[in-house]
């Protein structure tokens, strides 16, 4: 199979090319090969490399930044994937997208998770441009799969790092403990999407991260315990947390639909071992 992988240099691409390497050929671009908000570059890049398979990995994901860079995150967010789905339709590619827990508000109770039918409702500028790109991919194609994952850590700057760093550094932090979701290791990511497509699941949007839900608070907490760092990690309010954009105090996602259809994921604590083991 030839996979189209934009975005190549980030986080989560890195581990999609690892996890596709074999007994695939993989077309990898960033944005100095395929600029994705330039429809007409789009159409005839992928007309002329013809991908089964399109793995849209390029984001705008800086969410305090994006308040003030909205037309910038709705284009590479919005107008690229738009542009994704018409090319990849023109040729009959299959078309996988990666959005995120920031297209629903945070707002429901904590009991629950969200499914993939609950209704959107997002409230910053980064969860807008998402829901956007969303609709682009679900307008303009009919063969795509959308992986909606939040909390992503991997090769690359990211949460369970930074906290590596700063417990070596201090002798006590502060971490919200108000906020619940499912840290994701990007390899598990990359594991699910290869499932979905090999397994041909029906096309549609899956709710796609570790199993299991934490807080940021009891993450880090985790990550000292399993790093034996010696740093005293204080619980705080997001209220006491100032952030330009609004965090959601809940991003639990369920993966009930994956499950039932045989996808195996793992827990989150799981795979915080596997990746500690690779960086410590």
């Amino acid at each position: 199979m030839k996979i189209l992988i934009t975005g190549a240099n980030g986080m989560l691409a890195k581990a999609v090319i690892d996890e596709f390497k074999l007994n695939n050929e993989l077309v990898l671009t960033d944005v100095k090969e395929l600029d994705i908000t330039d429809q007409e570059a789009v159409i005839k890049f992928i007309e002329k490399v013809k991908p089964n398979l399109v793995v849209n990995c390029a984001a705008y994901t800086a969410v305090d930044a994006a308040e003030n860079n909205l037309e910038l995150a709705e284009k590479i967010n919005s107008e690229g994937p738009k542009n994704l789905a018409i090319a990849s339709t023109k040729i009959g590619a299959v078309l996988a997208h990666i959005s995120t827990d920031y297209v629903f508000d945070g707002n429901l109770n904590i009991q629950n998770s969200y499914s993939e039918n609950n209704e959107t409702f997002p409230v910053t500028a980064y969860g807008i441009t998402k829901l956007h790109g969303e609709e682009s991919v679900k307008d303009n194609c009919d063969k795509y799969y959308i992986f909606r994952t939040a909390w992503l850590y991997g090769d690359g700057k990211n949460f369970v790092k930074t906290m590596l760093n700063l417990g070596k550094e201090k002798e006590s932090i502060n971490v919200v403990n108000d906020q619940h979701g499912s840290p994701t290791y990007s390899v598990d990511l990359a594991n699910i999407i290869r499932q979905v497509i090999e397994k041909k699941l029906p096309y549609g949007i899956y709710h796609s991260t570790n199993m299991e839900f934490t807080t940021w608070y009891d993450f880090t907490k985790e990550i000292f315990e399993l790093a034996n760092i010696n740093c005293t990690v204080k619980p705080v309010s997001s209220e006491q947390f100032i952030t330009v954009a609004k965090r959601p105090k809940n991003s639990q996602l369920s993966k009930e639909k994956l499950v039932s259809y045989g996808i195996n994921i793992p827990s989150y604590h799981d795979a915080l071992k596997r990746y500690l083991k690779k960086e410590v």
